[in-house]
């Protein structure tokens, strides 16, 4: 074989791999370290220069994930106030931060934004009634003197819009606050005490990312076992094993790094961190597949190249960080 048929059959092998992997993970993988990258780069900057970038950095991604699930579900025509959530979340995270009280900012802006999105949600849907019983009415009116107007009296609001979805539009806006700007703060609050924030992002944000990471690496080259495969096919039990044993590498560094006096009498708090990240990762990777399933979406959105949208990366990660908030603040770390 020549030389150049040498290189086409390494080639060809090659893209075979590669399209074998990303069959495999359900993602294009080159596109997706890219973007895992400059992800990284971003957030480790943002901790170099000043740790409350980091925090803008957040509030930033969270104003894209809303705007991710405004979309999302408008798609079952469902409304939800973007611009109140925008408003409620910006100013809830900042307060948070700011604020001599951190949790009980975060508590009356949490509380205000209920309130705010349930009279956004609700006075949308008041308006929107008047509007289609308006436009029915002069369309009757219009229609009266032909064969037509017997059908259009019978027209009515179609299914989904303001004129019926009113609970739904209020449920819906809430369980976002719940979702998004709740586990939104527990991302930021560990940044607030026992005077390791450096440490407590590298825990809340990137070992949900390696457990992630190790689930997708074990999932693809060992998984046999599915996980649930009604929900989320390419999950595995050999998936989650790798998820939970990534992780707890990636907390007995950190812990070995930030707290080395503390080495021989907490050593289980990393290895807790660990199993916890792992476990209670998938399992808000598997209520978002559940969530996407429901609304008939692969991705929340198509931000992050390789990833999806937003949501689609941090979902584990917002679901972590309440556990972590308790884990951080109950061993003093």
């Amino acid at each position: 074989m020549t030389t150049q048929g040498q290189e086409r059959h390494s080639h060809t092998e090659a893209a075979s791999a590669l399209a074998d992997i990303n069959k495999k993970t359900g993602r294009n993988m080159p596109q997706a370290v890219l973007t895992a990258v400059i992800l990284i780069a971003a957030i480790v900057a943002c901790l170099m220069i000043r740790i409350e970038l980091f925090v803008f950095l957040v509030i930033f991604f969270m104003l894209l994930a809303l705007r991710e699930l405004h979309v999302d579900f408008a798609s079952v025509h469902l409304y939800v106030p973007l611009v109140t959530l925008w408003v409620c979340c910006t100013g809830t995270l900042i307060a948070l931060y700011y604020a001599p009280n951190h949790l009980l900012a975060a508590g009356l802006g949490i509380v205000i934004s209920v309130l705010a999105v349930t009279v956004a949600a609700s006075a949308r849907h008041t308006v929107g009634r008047r509007l289609a019983s308006a436009i029915e009415d002069k369309r009757n009116a219009a229609a009266s003197a032909s064969v037509e107007s017997v059908q259009s009296k019978n027209v009515r609001t179609k299914p989904g819009s303001a004129g019926e979805n009113s609970f739904d539009n209020v449920a819906v806006s809430i369980f976002i606050v719940l979702y998004v700007l709740v586990l939104a703060s527990c991302i930021i609050l560990p940044e607030t005490f026992n005077g390791h924030p450096v440490a407590h992002v590298v825990m809340v944000i990137f070992l949900p990312a390696l457990s992630d990471t190790g689930g997708l690496l074990a999932g693809a080259f060992f998984g046999k076992h599915k996980l649930s495969p009604r929900i989320s096919p390419k999950k595995s039990v050999e998936g989650l094993i790798g998820s939970i044993l990534f992780a707890m590498a990636g907390a007995l560094v950190v812990f070995a790094v930030t707290y080395p006096q503390l080495w021989s009498s907490r050593w289980w708090v990393p290895v807790l961190a660990g199993v916890m990240v792992g476990i209670v990762g998938t399992f808000g990777d598997l209520c978002a597949s559940m969530l996407k399933r429901d609304m008939g979406i692969k991705d929340m959105g198509h931000l992050l190249k390789g990833h999806g949208g937003v949501m689609d990366r941090v979902d584990s990660i917002l679901l972590c960080a309440p556990f972590f908030v308790v884990l951080l603040s109950a061993t003093g770390l």
